[in-house]
């Protein structure tokens, strides 16, 4: 990105508390402060990077080696997978996740509002997909940072055929340690476990060793991660949401842009609709997937 093009966003966008900047590699971020909280948003994605309240320890976790290229994905942070989740249902050659993650998103509004939050508002370019998405769909993504996180995903079919859309909000949590957090909110669910392909009902409050990836079917509840390490619980709350996954490679899978403590101190839990839940889209109708982040102290 061009000097010029970060000084016409921020002659065009900038509000107070709010800075475009060229981020590493290259790639254009807005920075967010203000009284409530502060956040790093790439345009790339429209990828977090960073945020936490004010005053809080980071919340979400991004890699002391994370790799910032343009047209690649950013180890950490919350990556959007859109309009499928994992590899192509039929072309395996084709992006993992889709390709809402390596896009260059545009900047549509940047609010302060009354609350002292601010709102950011992308959208994903038509086109991005070619030929492995050539469905006219409109997507919007609202970005609303304060003391918590709040995340709007909108997906409008503008076709006339009905479509089915995988989609997550993948977020890497910062915790202390991963085998030493629980999980709550997917007690009563089923699960694919993509490790051993098992599937079975997660019966307890979730705890991890080791590789680790299920998808959670018909998990709809708030999800809450306690992590006595750091004393204190994530909550994520979530609407239009019948999915959530629950990932870490290992420490012996996390390599390369891992860093060197590789996944130890962060833990995937995302705000998703895959697998049996993918969304089914009719001619003209609106998704909007939601999730809100919290902190407060554990128990």
């Amino acid at each position: 990105m061009s000097g010029g093009r970060t000084a016409a966003l921020n002659s065009r966008f900038g509000v107070p508390g709010v800075a475009f900047r060229p981020g590493p590699g290259g790639l254009e971020s807005v920075e967010v402060e203000n009284g409530k909280g502060t956040a790093t948003v790439a345009l790339q994605g429209a990828h977090v990077l960073a945020w936490a309240p004010r005053g809080e320890e980071p919340v979400v976790w991004l890699s002391e080696a994370a790799r910032f290229v343009p047209g690649a994905a950013v180890r950490g942070g919350i990556p959007i997978c859109w309009p499928w989740f994992g590899p192509h249902p039929t072309d395996a050659a084709r992006p993992q996740h889709g390709f809402a993650r390596t896009s260059e998103w545009q900047v549509v509004a940047v609010e302060r509002l009354p609350d002292e939050r601010t709102r950011l508002t992308f959208r994903l370019p038509d086109g991005h997909g070619g030929d492995a998405w050539p469905h006219r769909t409109e997507v919007l993504y609202v970005v609303t940072v304060g003391r918590t996180l709040e995340l709007d995903l909108v997906t409008r079919n503008a076709g006339e055929e009905p479509l089915a859309i995988g989609q997550a909000l993948h977020t890497y949590f910062r915790v202390s340690d991963y085998e030493r957090v629980t999980v709550h909110g997917v007690e009563g669910c089923r699960y694919l476990d993509k490790v051993s392909g098992a599937e079975g009902l997660q019966d307890r409050p979730l705890t991890l060793t080791g590789k680790f990836d299920r998808v959670f079917l018909g998990s709809s509840r708030d999800c809450i991660i306690e992590d006595p390490g750091l004393s204190r619980a994530i909550r994520v709350a979530k609407r239009s949401s019948s999915s959530t996954v629950v990932w870490n490679p290992g420490i012996a899978g996390a390599t390369g842009d891992y860093g060197p403590r590789g996944s130890r101190e962060m833990l995937c839990l995302e705000t998703a609709n895959v697998a049996n839940d993918v969304v089914r889209l009719a001619p003209h109708a609106v998704h909007v997937l939601f999730a809100r982040v919290s902190v407060g102290p554990p128990g």
